[in-house]
């Protein structure tokens, strides 16, 4: 089942589902015919689509809007915070294309500062779905909360058949000795493939990996955080977003809020990235399955870390 579907099948079983949109249907194309009412476009105006949703919640509907993630979390983010946020009001957002799923699009188009932005609002919720199969798995609970939420939405083909969803816990897809990835969203698929790379080939073969999908990053998985620093020796982080505000801050928050530290690789962005066909910009950007494998690897050949795996220069 995939998410316009999905949709469809929760709004008629519940009829407080608004649907609304800011003239991006291609989630939702579906809908007008099958929703009527429920289903209501304001065009290019993500502030009056926040606003009405409010409106709307505070008449006991159940608001999922859509829009492209950046003009959903910025062009209208003063109303999702004094609307949505202060009010505590359950207005979904769905956020198309965030990260490096905007990929043919120049930064004025790149949500790579959404989770930054969302997670800054007391009461939002922020959730990162690894591929489609996360995110029809995640949904149902999201769409139920008496929370703001907003949803990174990827609706992309993945090859990992995902764990039931558990409100407020990371999935744990292998646990490793040497070094722990803590991920969210599509980049999960080549960190799966990163850890292949790693434990077949190079200097670096052999290095038990565990890969953390951290599917949901408010509320955080703390415990997962801590767990992981305890059984692994390192920390690497993967996300297709800004290092400030993101995972990496979320993970270096519970550390200090812990009063435990690690080593940890950050592989993230520090300036927004080169558009171009989404291979082309993993490429460029260095986020490929190889050399997200090849920055691990020289991580750990390094100072005290080559000390602790027992690797020479």
């Amino acid at each position: 089942m995939g998410y316009e579907e999905l949709l469809l099948q929760t709004a008629q079983d519940d009829e407080r589902i608004v649907v609304m949109t800011a003239e991006n249907r291609a989630l939702v194309r579906n809908m007008p015919k099958n929703l009527g009412a429920r289903f209501i476009d304001t065009g290019i105006t993500e502030q009056t689509m926040v606003g009405m949703a409010a409106g709307l919640a505070l008449r006991g509907r159940i608001p999922v809007v859509h829009a492209l993630a950046p003009f959903l979390t910025m062009r209208a983010f003063e109303f999702i915070r004094t609307d949505a946020g202060i009010a505590n009001l359950p207005i979904k957002l769905s956020g198309f294309i965030p990260g490096f799923l905007s990929d043919g699009n120049g930064p004025t188009h790149q949500a790579i500062e959404d989770i930054s932005i969302m997670r800054g609002i007391p009461g939002m919720e922020v959730y990162c779905p690894a591929d489609e199969d996360d995110l029809v798995k995640m949904l149902p609970h999201i769409w139920q909360t008496p929370n703001p939420a907003y949803v990174r939405i990827n609706h992309k083909k993945g090859n990992y058949d995902h764990a039931p969803f558990e409100p407020g816990k990371a999935e744990v897809i292998s646990e490793g000795r040497h070094i722990t990835f803590l991920v969210h969203g599509f980049l999960l698929g080549n960190v799966l493939e990163a850890k292949e790379i790693l434990k077949d080939e190079g200097d670096a073969a052999g290095l038990s990996v565990g890969v953390i999908n951290m599917r949901t990053l408010k509320p955080v998985d703390e415990e997962i955080i801590i767990n992981s620093v305890k059984n692994s020796e390192a920390l690497v982080i993967v996300e297709d977003h800004f290092a400030t505000g993101g995972l990496y801050s979320i993970v270096a928050e519970t550390l200090l809020k812990h009063r435990i530290t690690a080593p940890v690789l950050q592989i993230a962005l520090n300036k927004w990235f080169k558009p171009g066909l989404l291979n082309e910009v993993l490429e460029f950007e260095g986020f490929t399955p190889a050399k997200i494998a090849h920055k691990v690897n020289a991580f750990y050949r390094s100072g005290t870390i080559a000390e602790t795996f027992g690797l020479n220069k």
